[in-house]
């Protein structure tokens, strides 16, 4: 790398460029035209057009002096994090230009990246969550959510209320409060669309219940926007003030990488960073840099995948061997209107994952599964290649049947990922596949 005169005080890392172009001739540049070098300069690496992959363990000081005041930051001594490179536990170049074209999606202050989308969200918890503690959170939520707030945070005495993912204000404001004379809310922690069944939280409805209950010392609400972001849904403009990720799914989109991501209000953002540098869940620099190649096409591929999922969802929708499609694109004028009028307020686009609810139980849907010839009989979602898993049997299996049936996650449900193959492809091979059933 080549040395830059205004980087000898350690002050400013070496990788960012003197200045970012946001916009050209007035105009702000959009999400997608940023991916392509928002956070890099190719001068201060041999001119190499993409990043490069910094393999190393640490990182080497300018001077004692700015050791010191690298650690100040990475230790909490003084606010902000570190002002330079230090260690790979804390902060690496690839990380930061991953996490700075991340946070431009729901137009951020700060990012933070992690080696998976649970390794996120249990630092998330441990930052901000103390024994006795009363966590409030939508339902469902994914799996292993449930477990590390029921069962792994429960064995330190913290407890959890929750309410389904369309509920009213009034009765998001109830829970609040019930929760509120049990002890601290540290958080309230949504999921939408919700895992797997796609049912949404008004997110305005959340904060301003909120607001009402706790004034001044109101807990952060944390939503995982996995499903529907950063394309189609953003959580931030509608009162959340940390949107979490899987970066598996959508953003990676190929199904070869596991990382997560946070991204929200710096004031919130950095005491998370703090509990990442201690405990070790950041990003790896290989999968960043394959997560800053994937973000280069997530909105053609996430705009793909939509087009292909409502003319799926179409064909679907009257097949005789199926009871109902749980898909966001089939709200307006159907008969759930608080889901419509959710959708209607925050929702861009109808994502393409998707919930099928097949005529019969566990031995239709799995004879559905088995004879799948050109989706993918696997779990996770957001890739390129279409997916599909009985979530019942696979991915909810650990959650207690009662709830399972209380939150509608049914034997008879099949998830559907839909990727960017062709879809009259995709249409013949479900309708094969429903034949098997």
């Amino acid at each position: 790398m080549q040395e830059d005169e205004s980087d000898l005080s350690g002050a400013t890392p070496r990788r960012r460029p003197k200045k970012d172009v946001l916009e050209v001739g007035g105009r702000r540049l959009k999400p997608s035209t940023l991916m392509m070098g928002h956070g890099y300069d190719p001068a201060l690496s041999e001119g190499s057009l993409k990043p490069p992959i910094f393999l190393t363990s640490t990182f080497v000081f300018e001077n004692a002096a700015a050791g010191k005041r690298h650690f100040e930051g990475v230790t909490g001594k003084r606010p902000g994090g570190s002002e330079g490179l230090v260690y790979s536990r804390f902060n690496g170049p690839t990380q930061e230009i991953l996490e700075d074209r991340l946070s431009i999606w729901e137009d951020a202050e700060e990012a933070l990246t992690f080696s998976s989308g649970m390794s996120a969200i249990a630092t998330l918890l441990l930052t901000f969550v103390q024994p006795g503690d009363v966590i409030v959170h939508s339902g469902p939520l994914y799996a292993a959510t449930e477990t590390l707030i029921a069962r792994i945070l429960g064995r330190f005495g913290v407890q959890w209320l929750d309410f389904p993912a369309g509920a009213e204000r009034s009765e998001i404001e109830a829970v609040l409060a019930r929760a509120k004379g049990m002890g601290r809310v540290p958080l309230i922690y949504l999921e939408s669309p919700a895992n797997p069944t796609n049912a949404l939280v008004d997110v305005e409805a959340v904060a301003a219940a909120r607001d009402a209950l706790f004034g001044e010392q109101r807990p952060p609400i944390a939503i995982d926007n996995t499903f529907l972001g950063p394309l189609w849904s953003k959580p931030l403009e509608h009162g959340a003030d940390l949107s979490i990720y899987s970066l598996t799914k959508y953003a990676g989109g190929h199904s070869d990488l596991v990382a997560g991501g946070v991204v929200g209000a710096k004031a919130l953002v950095d005491p998370i960073r703090m509990m990442r540098n201690t405990i070790g869940t950041i990003t790896d620099p290989n999968t960043a840099w394959m997560l800053l190649r994937s973000l280069e096409t997530l909105e053609l591929r996430m705009s793909r995948a939509g087009e292909n999922a409502a003319t799926v969802c179409e064909f679907l929708r009257h097949h005789a061997k199926v009871e109902s499609v749980g898909y966001l694109g089939f709200l307006e004028g159907g008969a759930d209107a608080r889901q419509a009028d959710i959708y209607r307020r925050h929702c861009t686009g109808a994502g393409s994952t998707f919930s099928l609810y097949l005529k019969g139980g566990e031995k239709e849907a799995f004879a559905f599964l088995d004879a799948l010839r050109i989706a993918h009989l696997a779990v996770s979602l957001g890739g390129t290649e279409t997916l599909a898993s009985a979530p019942a049997a696979m991915t909810h299996l650990s959650v207690p049947d009662e709830r399972k049936q209380a939150l509608g996650i049914t034997d008879n449900l099949v998830r559907i990922s839909i990727g960017v193959e062709d879809p009259d492809d995709l249409i013949a091979d479900f309708d094969q596949a429903l034949a098997a059933v």
